[in-house]
């Protein structure tokens, strides 16, 4: 009995917060509302907030919201009806049914990148789960592009570390307008006498040994010591290194297997 009223009581407080976040909301361009006026069906409406931030309320005309909360945009215009001498202590009641204009993007390596509707503050793994989740060829790294007081600012933090049992990198909280890209995690390439030949996510600290054991090990015409890596230095010009098993594979490496001839 007691975990139900737990339940019961942690729903309630879950959804008054959700209302509470959308009536503490900005409305702006794109966002749809509907407006009633208690006793006066024949002033109810469902608008769009046009690009200027208005929109056209019977009696009273253009109204002003873009940048106003549902609360306020109700009092706005119910101080318009009572003003203009049209209806003496209106109701208004505003609903935002469709909240366009807070929205933020999801780009790069996610299953469903494009734009997401966020009711106040959520946190980066809520909309990563809401973009679908990372796809293959996602790196553990992710930029956050974030406008906080007029400035804009440039985040680099990995998913890897925030997900850790220790929680020593805190979960970024994200606002309407904030852009998340998921880079590309970072590849190596192995050919030659492997049994997958190919191109391979590169893990952190990944050694020659282990980048061999991802293309399955050598072929029966594999040798060991055939191993080279061809990598380009600072200037760009391509390299060809002899390498140790534990030596560490780097960032489009490509490493090639030669054949054994004996």
């Amino acid at each position: 009995m007691k975990k139900i009223l737990f339940s019961i009581c942690t729903l309630a407080l879950l959804a008054f917060s959700a209302v509470s976040q959308a009536q503490e909301m900005q409305l702006g361009p794109g966002d749809m509302l509907k407006i009633d006026v208690y006793g006066n069906p024949d002033l109810s409406l469902e608008t769009r907030v046009s690009d200027g931030g208005t929109i056209s309320y019977p009696l009273v005309g253009e109204v002003a919201v873009g940048g106003l909360t549902p609360i306020a945009a109700e009092k706005k215009i119910a101080g318009l009806l009572e003003s203009g001498g049209f209806i003496r202590k209106p109701h208004v009641n505003l609903v935002v049914t469709q909240m366009q204009s807070q929205q933020l993007s999801v780009l790069g390596q996610v299953n469903k990148p494009g734009r997401f509707p966020v009711d106040g503050k959520r946190s980066l793994t809520d909309i990563i789960a809401m973009a679908g989740g990372l796809n293959a060829d996602a790196d553990d790294n992710i930029s956050l592009v974030r406008v906080r007081d007029g400035k804009t600012l440039r985040e680099q933090v990995n998913l890897a570390d925030i997900m850790s049992a220790n929680g020593a990198v805190t979960n970024p909280q994200l606002q309407p307008g904030d852009v998340v890209y998921v880079n590309r995690a970072p590849r190596f390439y192995i050919y030659g006498e492997v049994q997958k030949p190919g191109s391979y996510r590169l893990e952190p600290d990944m050694n020659i040994l282990q980048a061999l054991s991802v293309g399955g090990g050598l072929s029966a015409r594999g040798t060991e010591r055939g191993v080279r890596v061809k990598r380009r230095d600072e200037n760009g010009t391509m390299q060809i290194l002899n390498v140790k098993h534990d030596d560490r594979v780097q960032v489009n490496d490509v490493i090639y297997v030669k054949e054994s001839f004996f």
